[in-house]
C-alpha cells in the first residue's frame, strides 16, 4: 500500500505544471533609470548647472566691482579728487575773471590739456572758442549789454 501511494504521488507530482504568480510591475522613480520623461530630466539638471554657473558669475562680478569700488573711496583718494576739483574750479575762475574783468577789447588765450581756449571781449560781447584736441571747436557768445557784468553803473 505504501507502494501505490508513493507511486501515485510521484506520478500525481510529475503530470502537474509548475505555476508562478506573476512578478508585479515594478518602475523606477528616477527617470534617469526607467526613461520616461528622460528629456525632461536632463532639461531641468542643465537648467540648474546653468543657473549656478551664473549666480557665481555675478558673485565673482559683483565682488570685483566692490574691491574696484573700495580702492577709489580711500582716504588718499578722496583727497586727490577734492584737490583736482578745486584746481579745475580755480583755473575756470581765473579765466573768468580775464573775460569779464578787463575791459573792452580784451583778448586772451589757454591751452589746457590738449584743449585751446581763446575768448574776445569786444566791449558788447564775450567770444568763447573751445578747440578740443581733436580739433572740434565750439562758440559761445555772451552778450555783455544785457547784463551788469562789468561792475559799472547803468544809465
Amino acid at each position: 500500500m505504501i507502494k501505490i501511494i508513493t507511486t501515485l504521488l510521484i506520478t500525481l507530482a510529475i503530470s502537474l505544471q509548475a505555476v508562478a504568480t506573476p512578478i508585479a510591475d515594478y518602475q523606477f522613480k528616477s527617470p534617469s533609470l526607467n526613461g520616461s520623461g528622460y528629456g525632461t530630466f536632463q532639461m531641468a539638471i542643465e537648467n540648474e548647472q546653468y543657473s549656478r554657473a551664473q549666480a557665481i558669475q555675478q558673485a565673482l562680478l559683483a565682488a570685483a566691482q566692490q574691491a574696484k569700488s573700495d580702492a577709489l573711496n580711500t582716504p588718499i583718494n578722496q583727497f586727490l579728487t577734492n584737490l583736482e576739483s578745486r584746481i579745475y574750479a580755480q583755473i575756470s575762475q581765473n579765466l573768468a575773471t580775464a573775460m569779464f574783468a578787463g575791459g573792452s577789447s580784451s583778448t586772451g588765450q589757454i591751452q589746457f590739456q590738449g584743449n585751446t581756449i581763446f575768448y574776445n571781449n569786444t566791449g558788447n560781447s564775450i567770444q568763447l572758442q573751445v578747440t578740443d584736441n581733436l580739433g572740434n571747436l565750439t562758440t559761445i557768445n555772451i552778450p555783455l549789454g544785457q547784463f551788469n557784468i562789468m561792475g559799472g553803473s547803468t544809465p
